[in-house]
């Protein structure tokens, strides 16, 4: 099994806001995957998903930028679905346009 140890990558939100991701922490970490595990299950509902996917966003950044992450509401406009992905995959390694996620 090959690993890739992934690098600090900056971000730029919306509203100017950079963020680095990197891996997250393993204590948030195990939050992010058990909400993440859920998206089998919402995958016909696009409001479900998007709501979960937000959810982890809000998890990864009570490690990038703590403020950010408690109003869910203000996330929603200074994020779009390419930055929420960037987001995802620096915080855990998860690629969402990655056909195997389909598989799961």
């Amino acid at each position: 099994m090959t690993t890739t140890v992934n690098e600090a990558q900056t971000i730029v939100l919306g509203d100017g806001t950079e963020i680095t991701t990197k891996p997250l922490k393993i204590s948030l970490l195990r939050e992010f995957m058990k909400t993440f595990e859920k998206i089998s299950e919402v995958a016909d509902d696009n409001d479900k998903s998007m709501d979960l996917l937000m959810t982890c966003v809000g998890i990864a950044l009570k490690q990038y930028k703590p403020e950010l992450g408690t109003d869910a509401k203000t996330l929603e406009e200074i994020l779009d679905l390419p930055t929420v992905y960037k987001i995802i995959e620096g915080a855990s390694g998860i690629k969402l346009g990655d056909t195997n996620l389909i598989n799961i």
